[in-house]
C-alpha cells in the first residue's frame, strides 16, 4: 500500500469534504500516516459524510442542514463512532479556526465558503484554497488577513498552483516578493464542452449537456462556470489578488487537452510551465506537503501518446463571461463579488431549468451593468454588494 510520511505531525479541516475536491483530498490523505482527520464537512449529504466518518473518526462532522445533523448523528451512535455532529454555519468557522488543526482545505463552492475561509486565515491557518470564490469576493481583505495572522495560504486551482509551482519558493507561501521578475503569467483553460459548438445552439444547451465536462470530473456549479468560461473569469480575478499582478500581468489561453496548467513568462524571456494529468491530487498533494512532495496515485503523464498539445486564443463573444471577468478584474472594488453573486444565481436558476444557458452571461452582465461598483474597504461593504447584485439578479431572472 503506498504510504506517505510528512516531515511533521498534523491535523485538517476539510470544508465540504463530499464534494469532488473533498473527495479526492480524502485520497490523498489516505496515504499519509502522520495526517490526522479533525473535521469533515458538508451541507446536508448524510450518506457520504457517514462513510466518511466511519473511514476517517474525524473529531468533529459538521452538517448546515440541522435535520440532517440529527441523522448522521443517530447513524454514528448506531455504528458505535465517536465522532461528535455539529451543526449550523458558526460551526463551520469554529473547525475552521480550532488551535489543534494546522490546515484547513476550503472546498466549500460559493459564497457560503466566506467566513470559514476568513477564519481560517485570521487563525494562522495553512490554508488551502480551492474555493475561489471566497478570494474573488474579498480579495485584499483575505489576503491582507493572512499576512497579518501568519497564515500560508496554498493554492488548489490547478491553474493557480501550476503557478506558484513555477515561482521562487519562499517560506510564506504565497507573496509579492516571488513575482520581481515575472512579465506574465498564462492561465489555460480547456475550452469546456462547447469549444466549437456553434453560438446558435446555446440557447438550448441542456443542464445535463454543461456538466459533462471533457477532461475533468467536477460538481455541477463548477462544470456550468467551465461551460460559461465563468470559472476562468473568476480564476483571471483570483490570480490578480494571490500574486499581486495587475489584470495586465494576467493572460487567458485555450489549451484543450489540460496538460500544461498554466505558465510563467519571466522578465528574460524564459517560460516555465506546470504540466501533469488532469487530476486534481496532483494540486492537492503539493499543497498538503508544501514545501515537500509526496507520492499520489495521480496518472503519470505521457506526453508521446498525448501526441498534441493545442492552443488558440480564447473567443470573447461565445464566452463572454470571461471578459466579464477581465473586467471586473481591472475595475477591483466591489465589482469581483457582484460578478460573482450574479453568477452564483444564473448558474443555479439553470441548473433548475428556470433560464437559458446563453442568459446566463446576459444576467451577469445586466448586473454589473445596474450596480455601481464601490471602493470594497469593508467586508459589511462587500456582503451588501453581493445581496444587492442577487436580488437584482433573481429579479432579471424571473422577469424574464
Amino acid at each position: 500500500m503506498l504510504l506517505n510520511t510528512l516531515d511533521r505531525d498534523a491535523s485538517i479541516t476539510i470544508l465540504g469534504s463530499t464534494g469532488s475536491i473533498g473527495e479526492s483530498t480524502l485520497a490523498v490523505a489516505r496515504h499519509i500516516e502522520n495526517l490526522s482527520i479533525f473535521a469533515l464537512t458538508a451541507k446536508s449529504n448524510v450518506t457520504t459524510l457517514l462513510s466518511q466518518c466511519l473511514e476517517f473518526t474525524p473529531r468533529y462532522a459538521v452538517l448546515v442542514d440541522s435535520q440532517s445533523a440529527n441523522t448522521l448523528a443517530e447513524a454514528l451512535r448506531s455504528a458505535g463512532c465517536e465522532t461528535k455532529v455539529l451543526v449550523g454555519r458558526e460551526a463551520l468557522e469554529e473547525v475552521a479556526s480550532d488551535s489543534q488543526v494546522d490546515m484547513v482545505m476550503a472546498a466549500i463552492v460559493g459564497a457560503a465558503g466566506l467566513a470559514p475561509t476568513l477564519a481560517a486565515a485570521k487563525s494562522g491557518k495553512r490554508l488551502l484554497l480551492a474555493n475561489k470564490e471566497a478570494l474573488v469576493m474579498t480579495g485584499d481583505i483575505l489576503m491582507d488577513a493572512a499576512r497579518q495572522n501568519g497564515s500560508t495560504l496554498l493554492p488548489i486551482d490547478s491553474e493557480h498552483n501550476a503557478i506558484f509551482q513555477c515561482l521562487p519558493t519562499v517560506a510564506e507561501g504565497i507573496g509579492a516578493s516571488q513575482v520581481k521578475f515575472v512579465d506574465k503569467i498564462v492561465l489555460t483553460a480547456s475550452g469546456g464542452p462547447f469549444l466549437d459548438t456553434p453560438l446558435d445552439q446555446f440557447a438550448v444547451i441542456t443542464p445535463a449537456q454543461a456538466c459533462a465536462h471533457p477532461v475533468w470530473s467536477m460538481g455541477s456549479k463548477i462544470s456550468v462556470d467551465s461551460a460559461t468560461m465563468m470559472n476562468k473569469g473568476l480564476e483571471f480575478i483570483e490570480a490578480c489578488f494571490l500574486f499581486g499582478l495587475s489584470a495586465d500581468q494576467v493572460e487567458v489561453i485555450i489549451h484543450p487537452q489540460s496538460i500544461i496548467h498554466s505558465m510563467v513568462h519571466y522578465s528574460d524571456g524564459s517560460v516555465l510551465a506546470q504540466m501533469a494529468s488532469p487530476d486534481m491530487r496532483v494540486p492537492i498533494a503539493h499543497c498538503i506537503a508544501w514545501p515537500q512532495r509526496i507520492t499520489t496515485e495521480a496518472p503519470r503523464l505521457n506526453l508521446a501518446a498525448a501526441k498534441t498539445l493545442e492552443f488558440r486564443e480564447p473567443d470573447l463573444v461565445r464566452f463572454r463571461c470571461l471578459s466579464l471577468g477581465m473586467e471586473a478584474a481591472r475595475v477591483r472594488g466591489t465589482a469581483p463579488a457582484l460578478l460573482n453573486a450574479a453568477n452564483e444565481e444564473s448558474v443555479s436558476a439553470f441548473l433548475a431549468g428556470r433560464l437559458s444557458f446563453n442568459r446566463i452571461a446576459e444576467i451577469n452582465a445586466d448586473v454589473m451593468a445596474q450596480i455601481p461598483c464601490e471602493p470594497a474597504v469593508s467586508l459589511a461593504i462587500i456582503i451588501e454588494a453581493d445581496s444587492r447584485a442577487r436580488s437584482l439578479a433573481n429579479s432579471l431572472i424571473n422577469n424574464g
